[in-house]
Order: C-alpha cells, then structure tokens, then sequence
C-alpha cells in the first residue's frame, strides 16, 4: 500500500506534502515543532491536519502489520492461494482483513470442526454443490461410522449441515453484506430492564434507526445498558437480510433445503449476534471519537481563556459542613494567607463569615474573589454578594469552574508546594491561580479530570489521554513558557521535553539561577541537540540577553530575524527600547519580496515580522475577559423572556451550558442557537465566551432553564 498516495487522497493534500511530513515525524520531530517551524516542508500544514496525519499513519501502518502477520498465518496453513493474498493485500480496513482471516482462524472446538474430525467436510462440500440429479440421503450413506458416532444419515447431514453453517458465518463477502444492510436498516431497540426513576427513563421504551442515533445518544444508552437500567438490541426483519445470503449460496436442487436450514441457522445464531456485536462496537467507537473531539476542542477553549493578571485573587473552596476554605494570592500566584469561614448550615456563622472576608480583602487589597462551583457554590455567591453591596467594596466576583481542583490537591505537586495544608486549602489556592493564569493551574491536572465534555469518563483512558494529552501540548506551546517561572508540571508539555527533563530544568534553575539564554539549556542534564531544536522556540526569556529569546522567532533563524530587522534599520535592542517604530516599519514590508530577497521561505519571513512587531506577546490576550459580578441571580427571578448574560460553561452535541448566575447552568439547545441551520454548537460557540441569552423555559422542580441565542 502506498501510504503516502492513501493519506493524501483521504486527507485531500498533496502528496509531497505527507511525504515531507512522515520523513519529518520519522525523525523525532514533534508535532508543534513541524507546525511552527518546518512549514515549507509540508505546505504549512497546522497541528489538527498533523494529528490527524499521524492518528491514520498509525492506523495504516499497523494495518499493514496485520496484514503480514495474517498472510504468514495462513501461509503456515498451506491455503494461501494468489486470489486470496490479493484480497488482504487490497484491504484498506483492519475489519476487512479480519473478515478475510476468519475461516482460518483457530477456532475453540466448535460442531462445525467436530464434524470435520469425523470426516464430514467433503459431505458438505457435495451438499453446497447442489447437485440436480443426487439424492442426499444416499450420499449421507457413504459416510456412516457408528464409532464415530455417525450411526443414520441424519447425523451425516447435520454434521455436514454445521459445516456449512460455520462457511457461511465466516463468509467475508457475506458478513461485509449484512454489517451494511444491518447498519443502514436496523432499529436500535431499548427497553426498561427495571422500572424505576433513573436518567434513562427516556429511553425505557426506545426506537431508532441504527444509522440515525446521534454520538451522545450510543454513549447514554451505553452507560444505562452498563448500569443495568436497559436492555439494548438491534432489530430488523429478516427478510431483508436471509434471501441476501441465499442469492449466494442457493441453488435448484434435491439439496437447497438442507443448504436452506444452514443459512437460516447461520443467521439466527452465528452471523445476528456477531454482527451486532460489531456494529454496537462500531457504533461506541465512533461516538468516543466525537466524544473526544467534542472534549478536546472545549479543553482547548478553556486553557485558553485569558489571564487575570495583576490582580490579587482571594480564591474560595465552598463547603457546607468543613466550611470554606479561602486563600489570598498575590499578582505573581504567590500564596498571601489562608483561612475557613462557616456561612452555611450547620454552623449558620453568616455574619462572622462576611467579617473574616472584609478583613482578609482590606488586609491584602483583594480585587476579585473567585468562587468554585461545586458544593455550596451559589449559596457563597449570595454571602459574597451581600457583603459586596453591605459594604460597598470595590470588588468584583467569578464562579470559577473547579473540576478537578480535588484531584490536583490530593496530588504529590500539590503536596509538595502546600505541604502543611488540608487538601480543600490547596483547592482554594488552585480556584484562585486558574482565574489568573487558567492554562498554568490547569496542566497541574489529568486533562480528563477537567470536565467539560461529554461522557468522557465512558471513553478508553488511553484513546482520551493521548489525545487531551495532545491538546494540552498544542496550548502550551502555542502560548509559550517562561522559561525561568513555569513549574515542571507545564515544562513536560513543552515540544521535546517530558517529565524528567522538565524536572531537570527546574532543579538546574534552583542551583544555577535564571537563565540568561536558551542556548543556556544545553547545561541542563538530557538535554541534548535534538531536544534543544525542538523546545527552543517555545521558551521565553522576558529578561534575558538576547530580545529575540522573548519572541517565537527560532534559534536556527536568528541571523534572518537580524537581517530582517536591519532591513528595516533597526538592531535587537530596538525591539524593547522602540518597539512601535519596529512595527510601523516592519508592516511596511512584502513578505513575498523580502523572502525572495534573503533566500529564505515565505511562511519563516511571514512568522518572524509577526512576531518581532510584538514581542512578547501572549495570544490569550486577544480574547475577551471574564465576566465578572457584584449581584447574584435566584432563579425565583427569573421569568420567561428575560434577557441575561452568561459564560458558556461547557459545550455538548445537542447543545451548550451558560452559567448565568444560578446554581445550575441553564441550557441552550441546538435549536436555539441560531435562526440559521447548525450542524454543531461549536460552529457559533466557544467555552469562555460570553453571550446573551434569552429565558425561553424555567422548572422550578428540577432547578432547569432553557435558554435561547436566537435574534439577539
């Protein structure tokens, strides 16, 4: 199989554009370095067509092993003949080769090989045939053997019968026609399996076409199968599948009953159930990966959300009968003070609660209190927000989404940093830093742990981490890292870098001091040529000696960055003595001419103007900034019609999650996104934004409210 040929005509690329990107990822370049850094190799493929690039060269590849082992395996058997080693070579799906494998796969004992031990398969063979003028109770007679057990004809027959079946079920053309016809004619049938109040009871009584369930749909169904709510099957009528298979296998004859009944049994028992077991499997499949992309992409939003920088935060851990824990950090994340109030039942210290919070925000000149969301979340809301307005502080709130902040303070990071605190104190201070720096605070946690996506605790820990994993590593060096304050835990995302070697950068900054240059990092222990290529560009020195080193402008293309700048008659110093009139003159410029003029590639030049018209810069400064609050929202207040702005918490296939101040975040559905036609809510939503809603629906019981986007 030519791989590059495959990808590029499935991926719609051009072939010399794979090619240069399997020949780069061949030889340990990393995924953020090729996408940055190598664009005129691959026609500036970014990082999604890359991962995805390297997701199917995984698959092919490994396809192409089991293609080898497969035609070795039945090569050992003797029965590889041309026709079939043409089949497998020619599969372009792991299930066709499988399918192709399956009548040589050793089997536990079954009738069909039974049957076989006892001498029955040239019987079968004869009755296949069909033959017009053959009676096949007097062929059944040449193979009775009563110590073989073959005492009548009839057991001949069924033996030979079995025989068939076992063909039949193991027919590659045969399963390939069923698992089609299956898959585009079949209901997906759910019924209760115990009647009682559950979140499945919408699916007690529950049809629809196989081909027609949406991804989150399988993967609720599959989660109430698995808890033992519902019993799940496919249906279909079998007349839309049994003449299927007799086209192939039946003839006129003495013998078409006999093959009849096989097929019939075939299908019942061997062929229904096997195929439904892979196209279920199929199905879960294909919702995990939309599962995944669906988490990746609001994972991407939510590290990227920008930071609060230079406010002091006092971060709160609500609880009700442990209190809430509180923390003060500074400008810098640096840990101020720490302390528990006890606002809520059983303790009702209300008032002496809102008295240890004025204290603490007038002691250290606290600007915005965070709150977590969970537990005795909007009940501190509305203690915060009494306090605010009883005292007329000049500070404002944010509910600040706290999955994970659990997982973090159970962690060995966060006992290394607060080791003398309980864990809900190190969640107060992690509530706090993800408001200031999201992306910092949040590598500190398993990306799954996270929480923003949909039944991703039902998706293989593998699939999701390599993936999330994947996201984190594209966030970090997107943004890039300073290289003398970012801790370990965000140093192993670095292109190149993993958990030792960030480990060692750590320990050779404490001994050594801060790094004055990139070039600096070749002292540290492991980390050699290679790695230094790949990290370089993505570690930022904002007080180092060189002011290309706060920029992503590349090691390797520093003397092109120079001759750019004194094109435009400026040295490095400029651009932190006279950064705007470096902009200025550098916009002035074709990138196209300049390239052609230095020799060098029209992407490098087109990046290295950009970046040196803004060094520094952060790319989630461009983004809008939280919604901050001084009042709460009761859901008693509410009424339909009303107009609120939210923060959209979470985004799923059906639609999104807003938090507009009440204790639950309301719902946005599909259908109320937009007047216009959607395939997906992330075509017009993103998680951090912040957008207008109108209230369509309240219920008061169950605490929901249905929103809409439309026309606003």
């Amino acid at each position: 199989m030519d791989l590059v040929k495959v990808i590029a005509e499935e991926m719609n690329l051009k072939p010399w554009q794979v090619e240069g990107a399997i020949k780069l990822l061949d030889s340990g370049n990393t995924v953020p370095f090729i996408a940055r850094y190598r664009k005129e190799v691959t026609g500036e493929l970014d990082e999604t067509v890359l991962r995805s690039l390297v997701d199917r060269l995984e698959y092919l590849r490994n396809l192409e092993k089991r293609k080898e082992e497969v035609l070795r395996l039945i090569e050992e058997q003797g029965k590889l003949d041309n026709e079939l080693k043409e089949k497998i070579l020619a599969a372009v799906k792991l299930q066709e080769v499988e399918d192709l494998y399956r009548p040589y796969k050793q089997k536990k004992k079954t009738k069909a090989s039974i049957a076989k031990e006892k001498g029955l398969e040239p019987l079968a063979v004869w009755l296949l045939s069909q033959p017009q003028d053959a009676d096949p109770m007097q062929e059944a007679v040449k193979y009775l053997n009563p110590e073989l057990g073959i005492e009548q004809t009839t057991d001949a027959l069924n033996g030979a019968k079995d025989i068939i079946v076992e063909q039949i079920a193991d027919d590659a053309e045969i399963r390939k026609i069923i698992r089609t016809t299956t898959y585009e004619q079949a209901d997906m049938v759910v019924k209760a399996k115990k009647e009682e109040r559950s979140p499945y009871e919408m699916y007690y009584d529950y049809r629809e076409p196989v081909r027609k369930i949406p991804p989150h749909r399988v993967l609720a169904i599959n989660r109430g199968e698995k808890e033992e709510y519902l019993t799940v099957s496919l249906e279909i009528d079998q007349e839309k599948i049994i003449p299927l298979i007799e086209k192939r296998y039946l003839k006129n004859g003495p013998c078409t009953p006999l093959v009849q009944k096989a097929v019939h049994e075939a299908y019942k028992r061997m062929l229904a159930p096997s195929i439904e077991r892979e196209i279920r499997a199929e199905m879960t499949l294909k919702a995990g990966e939309q599962a995944v992309k669906v988490f990746a992409a609001n994972l991407r939003q939510l590290l990227l959300q920008p930071p609060v920088r230079d406010k002091i935060i006092l971060g709160i851990d609500p609880g009700f009968r442990t209190g809430c824990k509180w923390a003060v950090i500074s400008e810098t994340g640096k840990l101020l003070e720490v302390g528990v109030i006890y606002p809520h039942p059983p303790h009702n210290k209300r008032e002496a609660a809102k008295k240890d919070i004025i204290k603490a925000v007038l002691a250290n000149n606290v600007q915005i209190i965070a709150i977590g969301n969970g537990t005795a979340s909007r009940e501190t809301e509305e203690v915060v927000a009494e306090m605010i307005q009883e005292n007329n502080l000049a500070v404002e709130y944010i509910i600040v989404n706290e999955a994970g902040a659990s997982v973090y303070s159970a962690s060995p990071l966060a006992k290394e940093e607060f080791p003398d605190f309980d864990l809900s104190l190190r969640s107060a201070v992690s509530i706090a830093r993800r408001l200031q720096d999201p992306l910092a605070e949040l590598v500190k946690i398993e990306p799954r742990s996270i929480g923003v996506g949909q039944y991703q605790h039902d998706i293989p820990a593998k699939i999701l981490e390599n993936t999330l994993g994947g996201v984190v590593e594209s966030c970090v060096n997107t943004v890039g890292v300073d290289l003398n304050t970012a801790s370990a835990a965000i140093l192993k995302y670095v292109a190149g870098l993993n958990s030792a070697t960030a480990k060692n950068i750590v320990a050779y900054r404490e001994k050594c001091g801060k790094f004055r240059l990139r070039e600096d990092l070749k002292k540290v222990p492991k980390i050699g040529e290679q790695t230094f290529i790949q990290c370089a560009g993505f570690i930022r020195l904002p007080d180092g000696d060189n002011c290309l080193e706060n920029t992503p402008v590349h090691p390797e293309s520093y003397d092109l960055a120079l001759k750019i700048l004194a094109k435009a008659g400026f040295g490095v110093r400029d651009l932190k003595t006279r950064p705007e009139q470096v902009r200025l003159a550098l916009a002035s410029f074709s990138p196209e001419e300049l390239a052609a003029e230095l020799g060098a590639g029209v992407p490098t030049v087109k990046d290295i103007i950009e970046a040196l018209q803004r060094p520094g810069r952060d790319p989630r400064e461009d983004l809008p900034r939280p919604l901050l609050r001084k009042d709460v929202t009761r859901l008693e207040d509410l009424k339909v019609g009303m107009i609120l702005e939210g923060t959209i918490r979470n985004i799923v296939d059906f639609g999104i999650f807003v938090d507009i101040g009440l204790k639950n975040d309301g719902l946005v559905h599909i259908s109320e996104l937009s007047s216009n036609y959607i395939r997906h809510p992330m075509e017009v939503a993103s998680v951090g934004d912040i957008v207008k809603t109108k209230v369509i629906t309240i219920d008061p019981e169950r605490g929901r409210v249905g929103l809409s986007m439309k026309d606003l």
